[in-house]
């Protein structure tokens, strides 16, 4: 019943309120007949008269006082609350949710979304460290994040970072205790330290391209982690070969820490692309995120 009723029961508050035909169907958007037929249609369908008509005016009866005291107030806070989901549509809120790697995090994401959360602070975002290829439908995360602009079917991919290139480094102290690599694969007589990756708990094959010829280099060290800052900690400590971002490695090469190798060896990959569902109707926060991270590549 409510169903097919509530559009009329909004039609009957505005004439029972104006107590005027005309002025409560200017104020609907209607014809004045074709108000007057919808309080007919109303008043069969519920075997009650609500409005005493005379040639002059319109007035509620008591059962159509009843009525509207009752339906007038609830029909309200219906309206207020479609009023504030508009509100939140147009003024950014909400929690958005994204999976990325650290590194990912720490100098794509954050430096470039640090700008401009100041000015929305009903935005909140959560970062959620992963290596893995996740599913973020399943998962519910509003986007992910990785290198490359190949994502699963269903999915957009926009690019936010330039190009990103892995090298392997380690300590001056390290390297003068044996020779230096030349081909990668002369690391397997180095301590290298290693990537655990959650995908299956297996572990991270290096990667290496030069003149067209890729190659998948199995490592062996002392120290396994899951996480590329602690390696590159571990090779500032002297604790063998890392394979990191050569953007996270950066400032130790320049002071001095740290020693690039098997530099030739080391191409650039597309960078990072943050992506998330096609069909997914986006909200004003997740538009504030996505152009933050879009701009300034």
């Amino acid at each position: 019943m409510l169903r097919e009723n509530v559009n009329d029961l909004i039609a009957f508050m505005a004439v029972a309120r104006e107590r005027n035909f005309t002025r409560a169907a200017a104020q609907l958007g209607i014809s004045q007949s074709g108000l007057s037929h919808a309080m007919r249609a109303l008043e069969e369908r519920l075997g009650v008269r609500l409005l005493t008509r005379t040639t002059r005016s319109v007035s509620p009866t008591p059962e159509g006082e009843r009525l509207l005291e009752r339906i007038g107030p609830r029909l309200e806070e219906v309206e207020q609350e479609l009023v504030l989901l508009t509100d939140l549509r147009e003024r950014p809120a909400g929690t958005i949710r994204i999976t990325a790697e650290d590194f990912a995090i720490d100098h794509v994401l954050w430096p470039k979304l640090r700008k401009v959360l100041h000015n929305y602070p009903e935005i909140k975002v959560e970062f959620v460290i992963d290596y893995g290829l996740t599913d973020i439908v399943a998962e519910r995360f509003d986007a992910g994040v990785r290198l490359g602009e190949i994502v699963s079917q269903g999915m957009i991919a926009v690019r936010i970072s330039p190009d990103q290139r892995m090298i392997v480094v380690g300590s001056p102290g390290y390297l003068e205790q044996r020779p230096a690599p030349l081909v990668p694969q002369d690391l397997t007589s180095h301590n290298c330290i290693n990537l655990r990756l959650p995908t299956r708990g297996g572990l991270y094959a290096w990667e290496f391209e030069k003149d067209g010829q890729e190659l998948h280099v199995r490592v062996a060290g002392q120290m396994t982690c899951n996480g590329i800052t602690q390696i590159l900690q571990m090779a500032l400590d002297g604790y063998g070969l890392g394979f990191v971002p050569a953007a996270l490695a950066l400032p130790g090469l320049e002071a001095g820490r740290l020693v690039q190798v098997l530099g030739d060896w080391c191409p650039s990959y597309p960078g990072y692309h943050i992506y998330y569902p096609s069909r997914r109707q986006q909200s004003a926060a997740f538009g504030i995120v996505l152009e933050a991270l879009r701009e300034s590549r």
